[in-house]
């Protein structure tokens, strides 16, 4: 948030176009990693028209990914699938379920024989642990993608190491 406040302040200094942000960072290691992962994002940018001018680079995780960049896959798997798969099946059973019936609440209850209510208790579950909403459309594609690599992932172990 502090380094995307900084950049909302100086968005006039730079060109026009997406201006990324990349994590903060208090070391010079991290500071690659940060850069790198900035640096990433713009090269992708284009895929996503509507984003904000001043986006942090982990919003465009689902384009890097998709993109082929190793670092942002294995980010989508290890932060949002591992943990959905790691709390028991019924956070990625239900989260799998709100997705795949058009983020609907009522057919993703009924498919899975609970009551909305607890369909909606257990999507702001998977919120609380991934920081992703399955409720805004947005999040909910990048969830989608972080579910479809990790099931390759676990599928397909060797895809692990890229």
């Amino acid at each position: 948030d502090a380094a995307l406040r900084a950049a909302h302040e100086l968005e006039a200094l730079f060109a026009s176009g997406t201006v990324i942000v990349g994590p903060l960072v208090t070391g010079l290691r991290e500071a690659a990693a940060s850069a790198q992962g900035a640096l990433s994002a713009a090269r992708v940018a284009h895929a996503w028209p509507e984003a904000p001018r001043v986006v942090a680079s982990f919003e465009l995780l689902p384009e890097r990914a998709l993109a082929g960049h190793p670092l942002a896959r294995r980010r989508l798997v290890d932060d949002v699938y591992r943990p959905l798969a790691a709390a028991g099946g019924e956070l990625l059973a239900t989260a799998i379920g709100f997705l795949d019936n058009g983020c609907a609440v009522e057919p993703t209850a009924r498919a899975l024989f609970v009551h909305a209510n607890t369909v909606r208790y257990r999507l702001h579950k998977v919120e609380e642990l991934t920081a992703m909403s399955p409720f805004d459309p947005r999040q909910a594609y990048a969830l989608h993608l972080a579910i479809t690599l990790g099931r390759l992932t676990v599928t397909n172990p060797a895809a692990d190491s890229r």
